[in-house]
């Protein structure tokens, strides 16, 4: 890893806010077996902070994956003037529902400080 993509890495796993509960999950044998491999090759880093570091780029990369399906609705133009059509797929959906639920996180820590 280069000291670019390292501090890249600091940037993003350290800037981020954690919720107040943890989250707990039942791994195939396999899966265990190779974030414990992990952790052996990198062991500056923990189990925990790498199932956290391969989740967001996991979330990131489903995020990304989604299709984009065209309504019939135009909400914008590109700079040729043809139209841009909004999207009706899962994506519009999926970043409402984590907007709420980032929200609701944000308000939760809040209200306990």
């Amino acid at each position: 890893m280069k000291v670019k993509e390292l501090l890249q890495l600091w940037e993003t796993t350290a800037s981020g806010q954690l919720t107040r509960e943890e989250q707990s999950i039942r791994l195939p044998v396999e899966d265990a077996a190779k974030l414990q491999a992990l952790a052996e090759m990198y062991p500056r880093r923990s189990v925990t902070e790498i199932v956290t570091d391969l989740l967001s780029a996991a979330l990131d990369d489903v995020e990304s994956s989604m299709p984009y399906v065209s309504g019939k609705t135009v909400v914008a133009r590109d700079e040729q003037g043809d139209p841009l059509f909004e999207d009706v797929g899962p994506t519009p959906k999926y970043l409402s529902l984590t907007k709420k639920h980032l929200n609701d996180y944000l308000l939760a820590q809040k209200d306990s400080h």
